[in-house]
């Protein structure tokens, strides 16, 4: 049941947002009592936090089969652009924006767990495109991964980047194109053509 509650509770929060959906909601929705949510849940804010680190859990599985998968470091990034942007349709809401406002202590954790990821798995991306000659040796690969965090986290600020002028698909679109034209070498950049032409068709 709990994860049901879980499962639930994530397609309401990120259609209608954190803040908007109450206890009832859920319970009606799922046709249970209020009661049952408490047997699991003690308040919102642990139902929240629950919802929050599983929908972290998905993602980042995915990001690793996707990894594991992949021919090259720069179709692994499209890839994940694509698995994020598949994930991002059904958000209604700005759920981070959200978490932040409302939630800033599991905004701050998730934050942290999001870095700590992306950081990993991008200096690991970096790399392998080094090692294949797809990206220039002389990058230093700890400070481009937390560029890349940086600048990933940048794009989804609304204040700088109004969703009423910029689509979300075309602000990681581009933010990915500029990443990738500042490292790669002549021979990741006939790939990179690939991707761009491709992705404008």
């Amino acid at each position: 049941m709990r994860d049901k509650i879980i499962h639930k509770s994530a397609e309401l929060f990120l259609t209608l947002g954190f803040k908007s959906v109450t206890m009832d909601d859920i319970a009606k929705e799922m046709g249970i009592s209020k009661k049952t949510i408490y047997v699991h849940f003690s308040n919102k804010t642990k139902l929240v936090e629950a919802v929050t680190f599983e929908l972290f859990e998905t993602i980042c599985d995915g990001i690793d089969g996707i990894c594991e998968a992949s021919n090259n470091p720069i179709e692994e990034l499209y890839d994940i652009k694509m698995f994020v942007m598949h994930h991002l349709k059904n958000e209604k809401t700005s759920p981070q924006h959200q978490l932040k406002k409302y939630y800033p202590h599991i905004y701050d954790v998730l934050r942290l767990k999001q870095f700590a990821k992306m950081h990993e798995s991008v200096q690991e991306s970096l790399q392998k495109g080094i090692n294949t000659g797809l990206f220039r040796s002389t990058i230093d690969v700890d400070f481009i991964s937390r560029m890349y965090f940086n600048g990933m986290s940048g794009i989804k600020d609304n204040a700088i980047f109004p969703k009423e002028k910029f689509a979300m698909e075309y602000l990681m679109e581009s933010y990915l194109e500029y990443h990738l034209r500042a490292i790669v070498t002549e021979k990741g950049f006939k790939i990179l053509n690939q991707f761009i032409i491709k992705n404008q068709s």
